[in-house]
């Protein structure tokens, strides 16, 4: 009856044959495919810790007193999302080991987006037919970082209320509409009536996780449709792939890979401390603290906002505040900028085919060099999130940090643009050997090591025959 039942499913759903043609699927050899799987991966760990998080969290706006395990701050008030995140992290067993790995997760799976994007970059695999998935993947890397803002404003602690002051404020600098949309969030001017603590929950464990997921279903399928690219070898083409069949072989090592992951990520939560917040204290809007820095992935836009210069724009009737600049336009540029880069690249080159074969670095010396220049452009900007520090530890004054900083975000990338050009410029005259190339050598290297080691260590030579003389 078993039996029967399934065939009778089978034949109107086909999975057997669609569960036939994703197991023969064949995946490339390469190491450097696994960054997209290490971002689902951490995605994953997300989704668990999220779920777990979210039983216990509180996210009311509500003063309180507290009166919880944490001794430094009895009888302190405090919101209600702040003290359920206190209790979360000293009351419940595994809490804050969740909290943690949580956060560890979150960096993860943003970091290996933008490692991911940076490999399809150099490599050329955002070029036609996968213009779009190259778009996908950049909103992508979008919404995981306005997930990871909503996320971390949501404790009610003093480092993320100051977050959510400096996100106000962006906010109120755009144009005509930035006060209207402050006041649907906030519902009324900062802090307002706190209700924005909900609908950040809402945004951050519902609607976004929703968004990102559908994203990632549409990502792998763009990826299956035309299948993946891969490097040039003397037995790999622009029409067949080569690699390792989906099962048995692929699923094995993606599976090690998400242990590997899920087990690094709970080893962090386990040893490294992030976000202490019970030694921030809650947040208060007249309270400030010197050497706040938010996360990484909002390190660049931090920074821009130091170094930004404070120039207003007077227009009739109205003012642009200096935040709108570094905090509006410039991410826009950024994203604008993302989007077009497939297009771009197939203007300045004129290049229209398909590819399906990827290029190395060295091979698009211009495209290699515009792509370490920008990284260390952004580097140099999220560097500058952090001028307070540097300025602490090198004992040089903020002010002079700033205007070293100012200079330096545009000086670096040149100086960036041209070694890497140079460096990819002289590698274009060696010839790449291809993977069998490559075997054939080590193979020939290894047999002669062992035919070394088996010599004796002393070889006597053999006295010379004494010739006769005619």
């Amino acid at each position: 009856m078993v039996g029967h039942i399934a065939k009778w499913v089978d034949n109107r759903l086909a999975f057997s044959r669609s569960g036939r043609k994703m197991i023969d699927y064949i995946f490339p050899e390469q190491w450097s495919f696994l960054l997209g799987e290490i971002a689902a991966y951490a995605f994953i760990v997300l989704l668990v810790t999220g779920i777990f998080l979210t039983f216990f969290f509180v996210p009311g706006s509500a003063t309180v007193i507290y009166h919880g395990s944490y001794a430094p701050l009895h009888n302190q008030p405090m919101s209600e999302a702040y003290r359920s995140v206190l209790d979360l992290s000293f009351n419940i067993r595994g809490g804050l080991l969740c909290r943690q790995a949580h956060h560890w997760a979150a960096l993860i799976f943003i970091g290996a987006i933008v490692v991911h994007m940076g490999r399809v970059y150099f490599t050329g695999a955002f070029r036609r037919p996968r213009e779009l998935n190259w778009m996908v993947g950049a909103t992508l890397l979008l919404l995981a970082i306005m997930n990871g803002y909503l996320g971390y404003s949501l404790p009610g602690d003093l480092a993320s209320g100051q977050g959510i002051r400096i996100g106000y404020s962006i906010l109120e600098s755009i144009p005509f509409v930035g006060s209207y949309l402050a006041e649907f969030l906030f519902h009324g001017q900062f802090p307002g009536s706190g209700i924005y603590v909900e609908r950040f929950f809402i945004l951050h464990v519902l609607i976004l996780p929703l968004a990102i997921m559908g994203l990632l279903g549409v990502h792998i399928l763009m990826i299956i449709r035309p299948h993946h690219t891969q490097f040039k070898d003397s037995d790999k083409r622009g029409d067949n792939v080569v690699g390792s069949p989906m099962f048995p072989s692929y699923a094995a090592k993606s599976t090690g890979l998400f242990f590997m992951v899920f087990s690094v990520i709970l080893g962090l939560a386990a040893v490294v401390q992030i976000n202490p917040i019970w030694q921030f204290g809650p947040y208060l809007p007249f309270r400030a603290t010197d050497a706040s820095q938010p996360d990484f992935y909002a390190g660049w836009l931090e920074g821009a906002l130091r170094l930004w210069p404070n120039w207003e724009i007077n227009l009739p009737g109205h003012m642009v505040p200096e935040q709108f600049f570094p905090a509006v336009l410039f991410p826009a540029v950024t994203w604008i900028g993302l989007y077009l880069v497939p297009f771009a690249d197939r203007f300045l080159t004129g290049d229209k085919r398909e590819h399906h074969l990827l290029a190395r670095p060295r091979e698009h010396p211009g495209r290699t060099a515009f792509g370490v220049a920008m990284f260390t452009f952004y580097a140099v900007l999220f560097m500058a999130g952090g001028d307070d520090v540097l300025a602490h530890y090198f004992g040089i004054g903020a002010h002079e940090i700033v205007w070293l900083l100012r200079v330096t975000v545009f000086v670096a990338p040149l100086l960036a643009y041209a070694v890497t050009w140079r460096i990819c410029h002289e590698l274009g005259r060696v010839p790449i050997a291809t993977a069998s190339q490559r075997y054939v050598v080590a193979v020939r290297q290894a047999d002669r090591s062992v035919a070394l080691h088996e010599l004796p260590r002393e070889i006597e030579e053999p006295e010379p025959e004494p010739v006769e003389l005619g």
